[in-house]
């Protein structure tokens, strides 16, 4: 068995393209680790940096020839990637170089679909591809569709026994900070290699899986626009790439300050703790400073663009208040450009004095047209739809509306990562799904609108009229089966031109998430001014729920639940994606997202109808995050899966699968306790 690898780095073209200075110290770096025999041990290590067309191509196909099955292989490229605009990739040499036309000459660059031939050519069955590149692509051809955002791995990339590891999946420009010795994402590879940081499980050894997790976790602190992509295919996962040093007293110091900076923030508790560790551990105080500095790094990064973008967002108020198109214009290249995501500078927006305003996703689809359009006055009439572009409103007489907010399409990482707090097994494994374009309600179904759905002509079952325990006409209906929701779908559906029915579990994680990946759409913790929780610490014999999550504040116990629309929307403009109440979905509960299916193909549209326990004092570390939703025990019908949660936002603390602990106490609650 040999170890080998060819690192490729491209600071230069010769022409229209952005100096990349790091890429020469990334491949620097990363081969003093692979070649490290206490790390990487790798027996070869070649190093390209700026070499032409013919060299690079030459390099590569000597990397995939005359290999053994059990030879590990690994292909590094850190330079300027291409995707025009059938989808197929290319990588840039240093004689790459624009033609005529103003657009990159391709007969200077490496088309990818050789890269795939080689590989699939090679009897190697442990390959390793890690794209740090602008437009990391994959190698098959026809993999982005004209007009798309981003390179879809997942659907083009195959090979036993390959890893495919991207810095992002985005069509986006160079992820290299100005000063920087190397660009962030080989920065983390490099960190978690020779430190020994990325062995996760601790066993000894780092899989390509381990790293991967490791470097993304560390990159989404510094750079949260930044979304590093892993493939993995039939025994990729099973990779082992280097060794970690098992006693180093280092490496035990970093996991211990990984675990007290939470959010970047050591407590006196942590710090103490740090302490104590540094001593026994016989560290120097030079040594641990410069480990807690490499651990914060990624948090203060992250600080300083919110700072940048502040300071520049003042300027621009100084010279226009409110602020010109052109400017807000750049302001969003700003954002892009120091990685951060529109939710990272909402607040620097709102203390600005910015009033948020609802987003439109882009493209919205259009409203279905109805065969007519009828207004009721009356309870027992049949409603009709008004509608704007993107979003209708269902009259439901007396001048009751159920309001649909149109959702593109799109596709999305369901589940939860391994390392989010408060996840539980069942929110995984994590997969992608695409989902079709939909409409969903932008509130939870309130009381008013169902005692008017339940006056309408009986499809199945009978309905109770006011089942909720909370009075108020605006307030979100609760106690209700999911079977008592199918019937509320039918019953309108059957008196509408349209069809309703209860949104399946991706959709929801999907809505919830509104393009984010934190816990929550409102960031990697929430607030009970955000949601209504328990925001109180809760216990139960000798164990105590906490009512905060991460670096949190406890909050409010409101200990009932509040009329919808009163916290703020998601960038879906949909509301109560996090707390309040439970959600019903569509699909049957299962224990685990294996075997899950990659797309949606549903109806049209959706609503969101409470479950038969309510929820208003969930505590936010276990339930309400984006990818959690707890099963359901309503003694009716198991059919509550994971994204099925009316609070579960998109990233963690409202998660679609967890939140067992509190099923006792929602019926407690609900019932006046």
């Amino acid at each position: 068995m040999a170890k080998i690898a060819l690192l490729v780095g491209v600071s230069q073209c010769r022409s229209g393209f952005k100096p990349l200075p790091a890429a020469a110290r990334d491949v620097e770096a990363l081969q003093a680790v692979l070649k490290d025999p206490e790390r990487g041990g790798f027996e070869v290590v070649q190093v390209l940096v700026d070499p032409e067309f013919y060299a690079l191509r030459r390099a590569i196909s000597n990397l995939f020839t005359n290999r053994a099955e059990d030879d590990l292989l690994l292909f590094y490229f850190s330079g300027h990637g291409i995707a025009d605009e059938y989808g197929q990739f290319y990588f840039t040499a240093a004689d790459t170089q624009d033609g005529d036309n103003g657009r990159t000459d391709l007969a200077t660059t490496l088309e990818s679909r050789f890269v795939h031939q080689v590989m699939g050519r090679c009897d190697s069955e442990r390959q390793v591809v890690i794209l740090d590149c602008c437009h990391s692509g994959a190698f098959p051809e026809g993999m982005l569709a004209r007009g798309a955002e981003t390179i879809d791995f997942a659907q083009q990339l195959g090979g036993r026994g390959r890893v495919v590891l991207a810095s992002s999946a985005a069509m986006d420009y160079s992820f290299e900070r100005e000063g920087e010795e190397l660009a962030i994402y080989t920065r983390y590879l490099v960190e978690g290699l020779s430190t020994g940081a990325a062995d996760l499980d601790e066993d000894g050894q780092i899989s390509a899986d381990e790293l991967h997790e490791y470097v993304k976790r560390k990159v989404q602190k510094a750079a949260p626009s930044m979304l590093p992509e892993r493939y993995v295919f039939q025994d990729g996962e099973k990779i082992l790439l280097a060794k970690a040093v098992m006693a180093d007293p280092e490496r035990r110091y970093r996991k211990c300050v990984e675990q007290y900076s939470e959010q970047g923030v050591i407590l006196p508790t942590g710090r103490r703790i740090l302490r104590i560790t540094c001593r026994n551990l016989r560290l120097s105080e030079s040594v641990a400073e410069r480990i807690e500095a490499e651990v914060l790094q990624p948090y203060r990064e992250y600080q300083e663009s919110l700072l940048e973008y502040g300071e520049v967002l003042r300027e621009l108020l100084g010279l226009h208040n409110p602020l010109t198109t052109r400017a807000e214009r750049e302001l969003e290249d700003l954002r892009k450009e120091l990685k951060l995501r529109s939710e990272d500078v909402g607040q620097v927006r709102a203390k600005a004095g910015i009033k948020p305003s609802s987003p439109s996703p882009a493209p919205k689809p259009t409203a279905p047209k109805p065969t007519s359009e009828r207004s009721s006055g009356g309870a027992n009439k049949t409603p009709g739809v008004s509608k704007t572009p993107g979003v209708w409103a269902e009259d439901l007489g007396q001048g009751i509306k159920l309001e649909m907010v149109g959702i593109p399409g799109g596709e999305f990482l369901m589940g939860s990562p391994k390392y989010e707090a408060g996840r539980t097994e069942d929110e995984g494994p994590q997969h992608r799904v695409r989902v079709p374009e939909f409409f969903l309600g932008k509130y939870a179904v309130t009381q008013a609108q169902w005692k008017q759905v339940a006056a309408l002509p009986k499809q199945q079952r009978e309905l109770n009229p006011d089942p909720a325990h909370f009075k108020g006409a605006n307030r979100p209906v609760e106690q209700v089966s999911w079977d008592e929701a199918q019937e509320f779908c039918a019953r309108l559906s059957q008196a509408s031109v349209q069809t309703y029915r209860l949104p399946s579990e991706a959709e929801w994680e999907y809505a919830c998430r509104a393009g984010t990946t934190t816990p929550f759409s409102f960031g990697e913790t929430i607030s009970t001014d955000l949601a209504n929780y328990r925001g109180q610490d809760w216990k139960i014999g000798d164990t105590i729920y906490p009512g905060k999550y991460g670096s949190g504040q406890l909050g409010s116990f409101r200990e009932e639940t509040t009329d919808v629309g009163s916290f703020p929307a998601n960038a879906f403009d949909l509301y109560d994606m996090h707390g309040n109440v439970w959600e019903w979905c569509e699909d049957e509960w299962h224990e685990s997202y294996k075997g899950a299916r990659p797309t949606e193909v549903r109806g049209k549209t959706a609503i969101k109808v409470m479950n038969y326990t309510g929820s208003c004092g969930v505590a936010p570390g276990t339930s309400i995050r984006g990818a959690a939703a707890p099963p359901f025990a309503s003694g009716i019908i198991a059919a509550a899966p994971t994204a099925a949660l009316g609070f579960v936002s998109p990233a963690a603390p409202c998660r679609g699968r967890n939140a067992l602990p509190f099923l006792l106490f929602y019926p407690l609650l609900v019932l006046g306790a």
